[in-house]
């Protein structure tokens, strides 16, 4: 088939390059979102994807918009057979859904209908799943309500970040975005309605989701601090400013602090949940570089009495 991908992130290019890699399609010309501001100097950067098409020496389409009437007519004089999507990152209008014969088909990061939405992988940490994966659909109107060509499926580790879960989702998700575009190819795959029961929403995490709520359990705290990590970034108070949590682990046998309380060892730094303790491990204080948070804890010199959260 002849295809236009759309995606903007680094976590869409394994899949992008799985396409190129492929041999039995086309791949046209790429759409992502406009250049964006990045580093110090908030110079103007193009996205992970358009740099990976640009050295590939592909076609790379930008629009503002993708109603844009500019963009909607190169579409049409590519003619694509079907339009790939891994993180695009806007809302594609029915004007564009209907220009390629077989749609665009959407790799998204968890098994629908669970976690539609635009953190998927976040929330399934957040909310302790033990197993997640990735989804092939159609995409419609509805938010990710599409029917379903493929999945594949992907454990959730008691130690894994979203960076972790995502970047091992991206490479598996690839694998099955090439697999289902030869199967629409080759007319061997049909798509299947989603079930209705089971459906749960994984909106974008903000960065109040982010706050820890040290009168959470312990598995809560964890879970959130590693389903925000890296971003956006789990984070908590400390004398009236922010401080960055990366990494903490729980302690089952310490239950003797109250919540938010801290507790420094030699080389530990413990703080109280609304279960038992959690240690912390990797910092990163308002202004500064990450940290071992021992190394943190002797820095600012904490006291008896001093919590954290306020």
């Amino acid at each position: 088939m002849k295809l236009v991908f759309a995606g903007t992130p680094e976590v869409a290019v394994p899949a992008l390059d799985a396409l190129i890699a492929s041999g039995r399609h086309e791949v046209a010309a790429v759409v992502t979102r406009p250049d964006a501001p990045a580093g110090r100097g908030r110079r103007l950067v193009a996205s992970p994807v358009a740099q990976r098409a640009e050295e590939a020496g592909i076609e790379v389409l930008k629009p503002v918009r993708p109603r844009d009437p500019e963009f909607l007519e190169r579409l049409r004089e590519i003619a694509p057979d079907c339009c790939p999507v891994v993180a695009y990152g806007a809302l594609l209008p029915r004007v564009a859904l209907d220009v390629p014969a077989h749609g665009w088909v959407n790799l998204h990061f968890s098994l629908l209908p669970a976690w539609r939405g635009a953190a998927p992988v976040q929330h399934s940490i957040m909310a302790g799943d033990e197993i997640t994966g990735a989804s092939t659909f159609l995409i419609e109107e509805g938010l990710d309500s599409g029917p379903v060509y493929g999945t594949v499926t992907e454990e959730i580790r008691p130690t894994d970040t979203s960076g972790d879960l995502l970047t091992r989702l991206a490479f598996a998700g690839a694998g099955l975005l090439a697999a289902t575009m030869d199967g629409i190819a080759d007319g061997s795959l049909k798509a299947v309605p989603q079930p209705a029961d089971g459906i749960t929403l994984a909106p974008k995490i903000t960065v109040e989701d982010a706050r820890v709520d040290w009168a959470a359990p312990a598995l809560r705290v964890d879970r959130v601090v590693r389903g925000c990590t890296p971003a956006p970034g789990a984070w908590t108070t400390f004398r009236g400013e922010r401080l960055k949590l990366i990494q903490v682990t729980p302690v089952p046998d310490r239950t003797d602090l109250a919540p938010g309380q801290i507790a420094v060892g030699k080389n530990t730094v413990h703080a109280g949940t609304g279960s038992y303790a959690v240690e912390l491990l990797w910092v990163q204080a308002q202004g500064k570089k990450p940290m071992k948070a021992a190394d943190w804890a002797r820095g600012v010199r904490i006291g008896d009495a001093e919590t954290l959260g306020g």
